[in-house]
């Protein structure tokens, strides 16, 4: 089957791509940017690159396309001007497909059954009339919150569970909601494709239970071993309710504002029948979450890869770690000009072990030392090979993710006993000004106490880091 998926590069995008890729189908893959859409297998995959808001810069598509999936929308763009960028660029996608022979449009927008809907559930409606205006074939989905690590409400509510043992909480925190797992929507993307059963119909889709917001943070922390206290006050306008969001979690203060004024509105399944044209066994809220961190993206390959490495008494699946987290994390970025590149792409490529980590390695190895006081692995590890790193191997107290000797990239993953989740990464690029070492350090704190690590060790980090970096980089 020939598809077309725009949003290729997104959230649910890139998900889709990789199950379809996986399933033999021939896929087209429309994106802004060729640059962000990476990925592992290009097999089958033809990507092209256009900007739905500048119908100038549209490719032309190809005519014999089976379902085009519409998996766009502006909500984090512009919160004054998101309603009428979403109009142009469906528009835009229209007219793309007149020349085409497309036998179906499948639509994933939310669900939108209240008299009153927010500026953002109501453009998903706008989107649904213009897309439903058009002689092909319309089946559009309509979703509940997504429950699935990297997405950003369920980022929004780990910030707000594992940073706040008590909150405040506008009226909003009672609205129901019907949380599905991103599992079951892609399962029921992909079952919908020229099922003629769905041609002209619109569903609602959510998971098995119907719980209210307050209900998802406190099932949340429970999952994740916390104990949590909530407030309700009667009166927290929209703007602060946004702005406590904003400051709070790591969502932009535009999402926040579309969120908050989402909130309003119960999202609870009415349009039935999606079980009957495409049956599935729904996730729970709880078995979604455990899902989500088992998985942080990448749904499918995580399934073909299934890497369980045990060396650090715990099970590990390499894919979930691949995409460096942004939401809730602290980061140290440093950059160092260097005209050593390929002694730099040595010294990342030997760090660790014997050679140790090239600066202050007394208190690495001191934090090694508490590390293994605590259960953790230490330094004992070492590494397999000296001057060989290959994904999955254990280096010291990290784990290899990625080492990519082509683009001079290597990823790794805290294993130490942390108060959250840790990764460093090391990079050469070449720029205007000659070749660049970046030194990343990224890390996600779990609670109260993972917050208050990252301060505690923050001073170090300006002397360990910069003169890790400098040792790698120069000669």
């Amino acid at each position: 089957m020939k598809v077309l998926i725009t949003g290729a590069n997104g959230y649910i995008g890139r998900r889709l791509v990789m199950l379809l890729q996986s399933r033999g189908h021939e896929l087209f893959c429309l994106v802004r940017d060729k640059r962000r859409l990476q990925l592992p297998d290009t097999s089958g995959i033809q990507i092209l690159e256009g900007d739905l808001l500048k119908p100038d810069t549209f490719p032309e598509l190809p005519d014999n396309i089976d379902v085009a999936f519409y998996l766009v929308h502006s909500m984090g763009a512009s919160y004054k001007h998101f309603q009428s960028l979403e109009e142009q660029a469906t528009q835009t996608f229209l007219h793309a497909l007149q020349n085409t022979r497309v036998k179906q449009i499948i639509y994933l927008g939310g669900i939108a059954n209240d008299n009153s809907l927010s500026r953002h559930l109501s453009s998903r409606c706008r989107v649904e009339e213009i897309l439903s205006g058009a002689e092909i074939p319309l089946t559009v989905l309509r979703a509940a919150i997504i429950i699935g690590s990297g997405g950003a409400s369920f980022e929004i509510t780990r910030d707000l569970v594992e940073k706040l043992p008590v909150m405040v909480a506008p009226r909003w925190i009672d609205t129901l909601c019907q949380p599905i797992a991103i599992r079951n929507v892609l399962q029921y993307l992909e079952k919908c494709m020229l099922n003629e059963a769905s041609y002209h119909q619109t569903y609602d889709i959510g998971g098995p239970e119907v719980l209210s917001y307050k209900e998802m943070l406190l099932r949340f922390a429970k999952v994740r071993g916390l104990k949590r206290w909530i407030i309700r006050v009667p009166v927290l306008s929209p703007g602060l309710s946004s702005l406590w969001l904003y400051f709070v979690t790591s969502t932009s203060f535009t999402l926040a504002r579309s969120l908050v004024s989402s909130m309003h509105n119960e999202v609870v399944v009415e349009k039935m029948g999606i079980d009957k044209v495409a049956p599935i066994e729904l996730i729970t809220y709880d078995d979604a979450i455990k899902l989500a961190f088992d998985r942080i993206a990448q749904n499918e390959v995580v399934s073909s890869w299934k890497d369980a490495l045990t060396s650090s008494n715990e099970k590990l699946n390499i894919s979930d770690y691949m995409e460096v987290p942004v939401h809730g994390c602290f980061t140290d970025k440093r950059n160092l000009t260097t005209d050593y590149p390929d002694y730099a792409f040595k010294r990342i490529w030997s760090i660790g072990g014997a050679n140790g980590w090239y600066y202050m390695n007394s208190l690495w190895k001191l934090r090694g030392i508490l590390d293994k006081l605590v259960g953790g692995v230490g330094l004992r590890r070492g590494r397999r090979s000296q001057l060989d790193l290959t994904v999955g191997d254990a280096l010291d107290f990290w784990r290899v993710i990625v080492a990519d000797p082509a683009k001079k990239r290597l990823l790794l993953y805290a294993e130490m006993k942390l108060p959250g989740e840790a990764w460093l990464e090391f990079k050469i690029t070449e720029e205007n000004n000659g070749f660049v070492v970046h030194q990343n350090a990224t890390f996600r704190p779990k609670g109260l106490w993972g917050r208050l690590y990252w301060y505690a060790v923050l001073p170090f980090h300006h002397f360990i880091f910069n003169g890790m970096l400098k040792k790698i980089a120069l000669p």
